[in-house]
């Protein structure tokens, strides 16, 4: 290591993103994402539209269900 860094031109925060920005992978098993992606080319649209339009199901389902 040097034994001195020339921080002046430095910019504070350039890489820093919110917690709530940060999206962590997903990792689905092979006969699921199969399944979803013949369900993708059938209704034309991205396996990401209909991963949460079946999680938003799933949390419907599940707030009635607890009631």
């Amino acid at each position: 290591m040097k034994e001195e860094y020339d921080f002046s031109n430095a910019e504070q925060g350039k890489f820093y993103v919110p917690v709530e920005d940060i999206e962590f992978p997903i990792y689905l098993d092979k006969d699921i994402v199969q399944y979803l992606n013949e369900k993708c080319l059938n209704k034309q649209e991205s396996l990401q539209t209909l991963m949460n339009d079946l999680l938003r199901k799933d949390i419907e389902i599940a707030k009635r269900v607890t009631l």
